[in-house]
């Protein structure tokens, strides 16, 4: 299975997939998934990650499933870990 490298953050493909087909704002969406605006604003804009509770509204709000919303977080985060995390000083299991 190929690794993602550059997996898009989960609230660029809300933003992009979803509310600027609707025509919806962010503010909309809070107000829709009785979220405080700000949750939504700062996850559209990458400053936040997606938590369990607004993947499982975004799920019941689009018709779609909360694992969805979790795997691209899961993807962004592994992505981001891979780049940033030395783990050259752990010898394998394997290997020891």
């Amino acid at each position: 299975m190929a690794l993602m490298e550059n997996p898009s953050h989960p609230g660029e493909v809300l933003a992009q997939l979803f509310l600027e087909p609707l025509g919806m704002s962010a503010i909309a969406l809070a107000k829709r998934l009785n979220v405080p605006r700000t949750r939504i604003e700062r996850l559209v804009r990458g400053e936040t990650s997606l938590t369990v509770d607004t993947a499982m509204r975004l799920a019941r709000f689009f018709g779609n499933s909360a694992e969805f919303w979790m795997n691209l977080q899961r993807a962004y985060d592994l992505a981001r870990a891979r780049k940033t995390l030395d783990l050259s000083n752990i010898v394998p299991l394997e290997a020891a």
